[in-house]
């Protein structure tokens, strides 16, 4: 039987990226506000101490910060035909544990999305054709506007101190930068980080071949920086470990380096860890959240009564949180009818690998962010006329890490044992590069996530289904994308080049990204989405469903600063809208 505890103002569920954005909003409303997060507390000082942290056996390999399958997990196949097992190991994607969730571990890429990515259906009709879409994808318009996104862009990258330069202000080229990009009010909070070899002679080859290289856009900070909280954050030391790491030097962004030292502070804020949200509660109507349900690290059940629920976990458990609480229709790929589960996309990617003679390039100097880039090739920067696929690809040169255990770049062929293989690692190690490709991810009608008829969690629920395979329009762009990266390899003039082309059926085993997206999508008709231009409930009003499970389909960008920049937007639509006016902040 669950103890009933006092109301609050707000139930957030998970205290990562959107949960502490959303928290220190409506704290500062007043609000009386409650964080319910799973995992651990995890604190700079304390967690990622300077004197453990580059532990890559601990934290790499073991994956000391990310969640356990024991925890929770869920099912994969690759299409219907198939039956879906449980996940026993996170591999291809690592959901976040504990307090800051993935804002922890990952590398600082932060990426604005095109204005074309937010109109992708219009923009493609209007350009194309309707019937130029591959029948296969059911891509549509997010129901929102770059213009209407970039202020929140611009508040969450003020947050984050990312260092970059921009390419466009206020419609106006800027030498240095991404010259596809949207138009921004201003430049970023800090200048680009500075810039190791590789990514320098990436850069060379790229003008070369007749493209528009450009520094990564990066939450390391290239600088000492105070932030909009007046969070103080160090310069990077290029210590090469972000990536599934913490950052001991305060130099990465997260909840923990840039608003958890202001939030932690107000009396009006509390976080409670340790603790599952079991499901969101309604009322007889079905039609509005009581508040949720969770249970602690005691096993003890308990009743957080709250006028406003905001789901910011993770995007798997942010459309699980929705399916068994039955809040929206789950999507039927039969019928394509319903729309929890509907469009559930990832990240297409690609590569060349380069092997040197006569070249160092200290990859171990390294941020989670450095590198520069070619966006030539990305959305619908390029003319896709008479091509065979829609959509596109980044092309990046990137010093991330070059840790001992798991860098061992060597050409093929080599054993993968023995002197011979000793040799080779010795040989390659300083002198080969990797150019990423890194491609959108469009949605299909057989792409999708639901619950498992078969497998249930600890806590009695059945688990969250995924079924997913990369579509063949998205195998086509990115092969092209990787031979347009082999093209300026060639003008890198290595001793050989390797490329890596993407290819069918995707596996749930080797680490590609973390970047899940869609399945509580966005969008202006409740028919074809979950929640609307805010990422409100249609069906549920006082509920909000922040983060990436609001993405329609997937950009060939890092999700993160479009993760934060829609927290930004949920929150003043609550703060200046739904306060004033309880309800539908669109109509139905």
């Amino acid at each position: 039987m669950a103890r009933k505890l006092p109301r609050k103002d707000v139930v957030i569920v998970g205290l990562g990226w959107t949960g502490s954005i959303l928290a220190n909003e409506l704290t500062d409303e007043g609000l009386d506000v409650v964080a319910i997060e799973r995992g651990p507390w995890r604190n700079t000082a304390t967690d990622f101490n300077v004197g453990y942290m580059q532990d890559e056996l601990r934290y790499a390999i073991r994956k000391d910060l990310f969640l356990r399958p024991a925890q929770s997990t869920l099912t994969f196949r690759n299409n219907v035909e198939q039956e879906a097992l449980p996940i026993r190991e996170f591999g291809s994607f690592l959901p976040g544990n504990g307090v800051g969730g993935a804002g922890v571990h990952w590398n600082g890429q932060t990426w604005r999305f095109l204005p074309s990515d937010f109109r992708c259906r219009s923009h493609l009709s209007e350009r194309y054709g309707e019937k130029f879409i591959p029948d296969e994808l059911t891509i549509q318009d997010w129901g929102v506007t770059y213009e209407e996104m970039e202020p929140y862009y611009d508040k969450f990258e003020y947050l984050a101190g990312v260092s970059g330069k921009a390419g466009n202000i206020n419609g106006k080229r800027q030498d240095g930068g991404n010259p596809f990009e949207g138009a921004r009010a201003r430049d970023y909070p800090l200048p680009p980080l500075d810039m190791t070899y590789g990514p320098k002679l990436f850069a060379e080859g790229a003008r070369e071949a007749g493209y528009h290289p450009f520094p990564q856009p990066a939450a390391n900070a290239s600088r000492s920086y105070t932030n909009t909280l007046g969070v103080e954050m160090g310069a990077c030391s290029y210590c090469g470990f972000c990536e599934r790491f913490g950052c001991a030097n305060y130099s990465k962004a997260s909840p923990q380096t840039t608003i958890l030292p202001v939030l932690m502070r107000k009396p009006n804020f509390e976080c409670r860890t340790n603790s599952e949200v079991v499901r969101i509660n309604l009322d007889r109507s079905g039609k509005r959240a009581t508040g949720v349900t969770y249970v602690d690290a005691q096993g003890q059940e308990w009743e957080q009564p709250g006028d406003l629920v905001l789901v910011c976990a993770f995007i798997l458990f942010n459309v699980h949180m929705l399916l068994v609480s039955g809040i929206g229709k789950p999507y039927d790929p039969k019928t394509a009818t319903g729309t929890v589960g509907r469009n559930y996309t990832y990240q297409t990617y690609a590569g060349v690998e380069m092997f040197f003679d006569n070249k160092n390039f200290n990859p171990f100097i390294a941020t989670g962010a450095i590198g520069q880039c070619i966006d030539d090739f990305n959305g619908d920067n390029f003319d896709h006329s008479g091509l065979d696929f829609v959509g596109g690809a980044g092309i990046m040169c990137a010093s991330t890490n070059a840790r001992p255990i798991a860098t061992r770049p060597t050409p093929p062929g080599t054993p993968r044992w023995g002197s011979t293989w000793k040799k080779a690692t010795t040989d390659n190690y300083l002198s080969s590069l990797y150019l990423n490709a890194q491609g959108g991810s469009y949605a299909t009608r057989g792409n999708y996530l639901d619950l498992d008829p078969t497998y249930k969690d600890r806590l009695g629920r059945p688990l969250l289904r995924m079924t997913f395979d990369f579509p063949d329009n998205d195998i086509r762009m990115i092969s092209y994308v990787t031979r347009k990266a082999e093209e300026i390899a060639k003008v890198m003039t290595p001793r050989q080049i390797v490329p890596h082309y993407r290819t069918k059926p995707y596996s749930v085993v080797p680490y590609q990204s973390t970047h899940n997206i869609g399945g509580a999508i966005m969008g202006s008709d409740p028919k074809t989405s979950v929640v609307n231009k805010y990422l409100q409930s249609w069906d549920v009003p006082n509920v909000f469903v922040i983060g990436a499970s609001a993405f329609p389909q997937n950009a060939g960008y890092n999700p993160t600063d479009t993760v934060g920049a829609l927290a930004y937007k949920a929150a003043d639509a609550i703060r200046n809208l739904y306060l004033k006016n309880e309800g539908p902040l669109v109509p139905a």
